[in-house]
């Protein structure tokens, strides 16, 4: 058994659970609403708690006490894409998220979103947020990570707000990039892109010579899978990939032209390991991917968090 224990919020479909579960930390619980991503979680980790249903109506009281509590609260009040409404958007769920923070009394609270979250529009929220925070005992902060600067060969920048109780504050710091460069879409995919022979997976490696631009789509607001707006699909048809959907398996032998990714490559440059498994057809895969957090990114953050509980239960023993 670990020695902490997080509460996970709006966990969809395992990408943030995965870093914690690297970074040391035992789920009590995961809240996610969609049935497909709690049917994820569960294919995945049969021995998770996984609580199906509306975060509105979970109470935190029977996991007072749990270390951390965790979660990617919903992104679209503060995407452009969402309009922006923050806390007038009826998804706005970083309220409950407080509220359950409130009930639990955490050591620690990891909480990540869109990069718009940071724009001028939000300096006010953010100020209630921190104030909320430091009036239950946390030290709040938030920082702008870059997936890339963590392994993860895309640059998908997120924000991610951690909150440490007083006492234990000046053991957290934020986790450093790491020195090596991630591998190019084609250093990365190439393997999947040959599974049928394809005879131009070669080439194609050697023209997808970056890493990826930001994966977005997945939305229910845009029906099925593709990889996002037309800017995006400009970006991945520079490295050669055809945005306009995805495809079920990889090009044949003789396919001639710009291929589609399949869910298994956009799980891959997400960060989830290839083991993971999604429940679902491909539209419902594709928009548990495409909303996720990637788990290395989680991860490095969580094992700061982890360290900084582990200095202060030493301190305490001592």
């Amino acid at each position: 058994m670990s020695r902490f224990q997080s509460l996970e919020l709006c966990a969809g479909a395992g990408g943030q659970a995965i870093g914690l579960e690297r970074a040391g930390f035992e789920h009590a619980a995961l809240i996610e609403l969609e049935p497909p991503a709690c049917a994820t979680l569960r294919l995945n980790r049969p021995a998770w708690n996984v609580v199906e249903g509306d975060l509105r109506a979970f109470s935190g009281r029977p996991h007072h006490g749990v270390d951390l509590i965790a979660g990617g609260v919903p992104c679209p009040p503060f995407s452009k894409a969402g309009k922006q409404l923050g806390g007038e958007d009826e998804r706005d769920l970083f309220p409950e998220a407080i509220r359950l923070v409130d009930e639990c009394r955490p050591q620690a609270v990891m909480l990540e979103n869109v990069r718009g979250l940071l724009d001028g529009v939000f300096a006010d929220y953010r100020l209630k947020v921190e104030k909320q925070l430091k009036k239950l005992g946390y030290v709040p902060g938030w920082r702008l990570l870059n997936a890339s600067d963590y392994g993860v060969s895309q640059l998908r920048p997120r924000v991610v707000f951690v909150g440490i109780r007083k006492d234990m504050a000046s053991g957290f710091e934020w986790p450093e990039p790491i020195k090596s460069q991630p591998p190019t879409v084609g250093e990365l995919l190439v393997d999947l892109m040959s599974e049928n022979g394809w005879r131009g997976a070669r080439r194609w490696k050697e023209q997808a010579s970056s890493i990826a631009p930001t994966l977005v789509g997945g939305s229910k607001k845009h029906g099925g899978p593709d990889l996002g707006p037309t800017r995006a699909k400009q970006a991945w048809a520079a490295i050669g990939v055809d945005g306009m959907g995805l495809w079920d398996e990889a090009p044949p032998r003789d396919f001639v032209g710009m291929p589609r990714l399949t869910p298994r490559m956009t799980a891959r440059v997400q960060g989830f390991p290839d083991d993971w498994l999604f429940a679902g057809r491909k539209t419902a895969a594709y928009r548990q991917i495409g909303n996720a957090f990637p788990p290395p990114v989680a991860a490095a953050v969580a094992s700061r968090i982890f360290q900084a509980l582990s200095v202060q239960r030493i301190f305490k023993v001592a």
